[in-house]
């Protein structure tokens, strides 16, 4: 997916959004400078050349591995002059093979697109090049005068030109790639504990929670603007009715609908609107968050008359109850939740999802499932575990109906296994 924000965005204080013909036109009649982010290029990529690196190869790899950034294609280099590319020459699956060819790891979030004038007569190629979590990225080539043995560099982005790295280089990307992967696990797990606590603090009895979270790969850029409170409501009202698109059973009523009542008004948290039914004691217990940057939370009682009245005498023995209908509900609500707010605040990224069940200490829980349509039941080969492990997924704000459905029901049978039992949306 292409990025919302740029050297283009940034230089022509043009708010976060998609890359125009107009921005571009702009730019290089004003002279922008090429810097480790901007590459003007008067022709389009030409393919690989015996004994020769693959030019186009080379140049997103420096890109990924600097910061990521623009290579834009139909203009000159030092004048910027926009002198147009044919747009029937543009081959963008070749362009994108010869990338696979020559590039590792791979490079899984390049966009290609061509932007022509509103007269048809100017055209250009702009290949957005994010920053890479995986970098380094090595580029492949085979010499001329031994054609069976290849060699690989690193290259990236010095200023306005490409570089090589250095041995030590290399070492430093590869800790900053760890650095970086374990970074994103501590924010992740940060946010877990902080629901989960906001959750047990305020519980009326001892209860398992169902807890999901979920963050944009790339942050959203500090100019994009914040979500307004107004709009919150009507992302969890959005998600609530694409939620109901992600069953095709008549299943259990989802946690977003059980936050109807408090949707007109979230509460403000740091740099995220909250919306909890906790304080009301009446009802299922339901805590959300929609933060700035496009990351969501979603925590939801699971034990909450899980079995009918007549049927808990001997609840202790069972231990803490976890609805399997409410787990299959929820999975659908969170996933419907974070591609609503990312689709929402233009996140130009994967949204990695992370979705686990919990009591806080480890405390035996036991499913309760529907059978025959009607009666609820803990299945006597069910086993009862203290702890639940986390499970994993990742989502894009592009994915329709039939992914998202796909993936909610990943995430519910990766968890019901671990009570030795399958579950279906």
């Amino acid at each position: 997916m292409a990025r919302s924000w740029t050297r283009l965005h940034e230089y022509l204080g043009t708010p976060p959004g998609p890359l125009t013909f107009d921005m571009v036109k702009r730019a290089a009649d004003a002279n922008l400078a090429e810097s480790d982010d901007l590459d003007w290029k008067e022709k389009l990529p030409q393919p690989p050349r015996e004994g020769r690196w693959n030019e186009l190869a080379k140049d997103v790899a420096a890109m990924t591995n600097t910061r990521g950034g623009l290579l834009i294609y139909g203009v000159t280099d030092k004048t910027t002059v926009p002198v147009g590319i044919d747009p029937d020459e543009v081959n963008d699956q070749q362009y994108a093979q010869w990338i696979r060819n020559h590039v590792q790891p791979y490079l899984p979030d390049l966009t290609y697109t061509t932007l022509t004038s509103p007269d048809g007569q100017l055209s250009f190629l702009v290949i957005d090049v994010p920053a890479s979590p995986m970098a380094p990225h090595h580029v492949y080539g085979t010499a001329a005068k031994d054609k069976d043995q290849q060699a690989a560099v690193v290259p990236y982005r010095d200023r306005d030109h490409t570089a090589w790295m250095a041995e030590h280089q290399i070492e430093r990307a590869y800790r900053e790639r760890f650095t970086r992967a374990q970074h994103a696990q501590d924010d992740t797990d940060r946010l877990l504990a902080h629901a989960l606590d906001n959750s047990l603090a305020d519980q009326a009895e001892p209860s398992a929670w169902f807890i999901a979270v979920a963050r944009p790969q790339r942050p959203l850029p500090r100019p994009a603007p914040p979500l307004a409170r107004e709009k919150a409501p009507d992302v969890c009202a959005t998600a609530r009715a694409r939620s109901k698109h992600l069953t095709r059973a008549q299943q259990a009523v989802g946690p977003l609908t059980g936050l109807e009542i408090v949707f007109a008004n979230p509460r403000p948290g740091l740099r995220r609107w909250v919306f909890s039914t906790l304080p009301l004691r009446t009802g299922r217990e339901i805590y959300t968050e929609l933060h700035h940057d496009g990351s969501t939370v979603l925590a939801v009682n699971l034990s909450w008359k899980a079995l009918r009245a007549d049927d808990t005498a001997d609840r202790a023995a069972h231990g803490l109850l976890v609805d399997a209908d409410i787990v299959g509900a929820s999975c659908r609500d969170a996933l419907a939740l974070a591609h609503e707010l990312a689709r929402h605040l233009g996140v130009d990224s994967s949204v990695h999802v992370t979705a686990t069940i919990t009591t806080g200490e480890p405390t035996p829980m036991a499913p309760v499932v529907t059978e025959y349509g009607a009666f609820r039941t803990i299945p006597d080969h069910a086993r009862r575990p203290r702890r639940i492990q986390s499970v994993t997924t990742l989502i894009t704000p592009a994915d329709e109906d039939d992914h998202l459905r796909a993936t909610a029901q990943e995430i519910l049978t990766d968890l019901m296994h671990q009570f030795g039992i399958t579950a279906d949306l």
